[in-house]
């Protein structure tokens, strides 16, 4: 199965009427954080796939508009916070925001973030008795500490996504919050046997 991912950054590759052409083979889209909802419901209007999300902390969940207050979730979308859901036999989990680090949305502290997790154990331990495995894709939208983060508060990693990678063995850890700028290439490390991958602008991957 072909994924598109997404985080961050609205590119004009993908903000493009030609993206059905060129993408018609994507199974389902998966979305990182930190874009705009109008960007996500192109996309999933465009290619007609389930597009699974989490929100970043510079998401607003709601607008100021003519009409009012306004949601600003995504229409046609899912939001994959602290959801565990199957798809197509892959088992998807999210994550949203970053660590806490000022006065804003989506913002968490480690303690907060492991409380999150762990409300979804059970569930977790459920799909290890029935499915043989935890999960296939923890999606985030902060990166584990120490791997892919930096050094500042505002991009540091989560201690508990390590922990997690560590006890529940996903295969894939994908998350966006930190930018990649000309040739760097930090943006895939193996941890075990998890695959963590910044999805930073776009990437395609075959799982």
């Amino acid at each position: 199965m072909k994924v598109l991912l997404l985080s961050d950054q609205v590119l004009d590759h993908i903000y493009n009427n030609s993206l059905q052409e060129r993408m018609s083979n994507i199974d389902f889209i998966i979305s990182c954080g930190d874009l705009p909802s109008y960007y996500l419901e192109f996309i999933v209007t465009t290619l007609n796939k389930p597009l699974f999300y989490v929100m970043g902390n510079h998401n607003k969940t709601t607008i100021y508009s003519e009409k009012g207050i306004e949601s600003n979730l995504p229409e046609g979308c899912i939001n994959l916070d602290q959801k565990i859901i199957k798809y197509k036999g892959i088992i998807l989990m999210g994550l949203e925001g970053s660590i806490k680090y000022g006065e804003g949305n989506y913002q968490y502290t480690d303690t907060q973030m492991c409380w999150k997790i762990n409300k979804l154990k059970p569930r977790l331990i459920v799909n290890k008795i029935f499915n043989k495995r935890y999960l296939d894709i923890l999606v985030t939208h902060a990166p584990p500490y120490k791997i892919h983060d930096k050094e500042d508060l505002c991009h540091r990693g989560f201690k508990c996504f390590t922990k997690f990678i560590k006890d529940f063995r996903p295969k894939y850890l994908i998350h966006g919050h930190i930018h990649i700028y000309g040739t760097e290439k930090n943006w895939l490390t193996v941890v075990n046997s998890t695959k963590v991958i910044n999805a930073y602008g776009y990437r395609i991957i075959e799982i």
